[in-house]
């Protein structure tokens, strides 16, 4: 590779000026040559010039890199992809042409673990619930002790040590909870680790951050629903189909378990969907990963990586192919 490689950005067109604001395109001429006002939202785009093409810059949007893509692309060498997954971007030819690939998952992480750990904490004090009785009965009483909620030795499951699970299992460690883990591929010192029908059976809230892949999908059907004690709270960051969505109704039109949804299955939800109106379903539209000035975490991700790239060191955060049966 040449001292300043031929880069080109592969993404929709209004999402560049969020991940690379100004000071970040300044520093990106310093490392790659690249014409930061073409963008790429469709490879037969006439006036993209993929044969020098060493480096693609991806985002959301970006159209698969197909063998088609790779065959008009001999020199690209490497893709830096500015967003969390790359199970939908990077076809097998991919791996089997050798290229580098590197994900801003890391980077998307945060934003979902900081979404996590403030509803884990919010629902331990019984905030939802209560909030909406308040709402409901329009009063409350003064200096009454509610003696169902409170964070001190509150118990915690996680389902999955991914990047963000990890995260999570990091920003509650000064909290006074109680922690298990289920993930039957990793361990975190310090964490308890059982099964996934133990972390269910013991948890008074349970944080999903599994991926989605055919063995998750439902993983959290009727029958291990049925485990969660009553009252307990079902979040979810990561994907709508780790969660079978009729079950998980019953469960709550029972008014046995909450949820806390920010991911759901369909996505989004059809206007009929009875969770809108549950009062123990509280949802967000898809917002936990990276928004507003979160985005620009990742196209720092991605030009700390592009440095290493173009001074001969390992990438820090490369996926392979090996990778994705365990990532989102």
């Amino acid at each position: 590779m040449s001292p300043r490689p031929k880069a080109l950005f592969a993404m929709r067109e209004e999402h560049l000026a969020l991940l690379f604001p100004a000071p970040l395109l300044r520093r990106l001429d310093t490392l790659a040559d690249i014409d930061v006002t073409l963008v790429a939202e469709r490879f037969d785009d006439p006036r993209l010039n993929l044969a020098d093409t060493e480096i693609l810059i991806t985002g959301w949007g970006c159209p698969p890199l197909d063998e088609a893509v790779l065959a008009a692309a001999p020199r690209l060498r490497a893709v830096l992809h500015a967003a969390g997954s790359v199970k939908g971007l990077v076809a097998p030819v991919c791996w089997e042409r050798g290229l580098l690939v590197s994900s801003a998952a890391a980077a998307n992480a945060v934003p979902v673990a900081e979404y996590t750990v403030g509803t884990i904490l919010l629902a331990g004090k019984g905030v939802f619930a209560l909030g909406e009785r308040y709402r409901r009965e329009r009063g409350f009483t003064l200096a009454k002790i509610e003696p169902l909620v409170g964070n001190n030795g509150r118990r915690v499951g996680i389902v999955g040590a991914s990047q963000i699970g990890r995260r999570v299992i990091e920003l509650l460690a000064p909290y006074d909870l109680d922690l298990c883990l289920y993930d039957p591929y990793t361990r975190v010192p310090g964490v308890r680790r059982a099964s996934l029908e133990e972390v269910l059976r013991r948890s008074d809230i349970v944080s999903l951050h599994a991926p989605a892949t055919p063995e998750t999908r439902h993983m959290l059907d009727r029958t291990r629903l049925a485990l969660m004690p009553d009252g307990a709270v079902l979040i979810n960051t990561a994907r709508g189909s780790l969660v079978d969505t009729d079950a998980l109704v019953a469960e709550l039109k029972s008014g046995r378990l909450s949820a806390i949804l920010d991911v759901t299955e369909p996505e989004p939800l059809p206007p009929g969907s009875p969770l809108f109106d549950l009062p123990n379903a509280f949802l967000t539209p898809h917002i936990a990963g990276s928004h507003g000035n979160e985005v620009a975490r990742m196209g720092t991700l991605v030009l700390d990586e592009l440095e290493r790239l173009t001074a001969g060191q390992p990438l820090t955060h490369r996926v392979t192919a090996d990778d994705l049966d365990r990532v989102a």
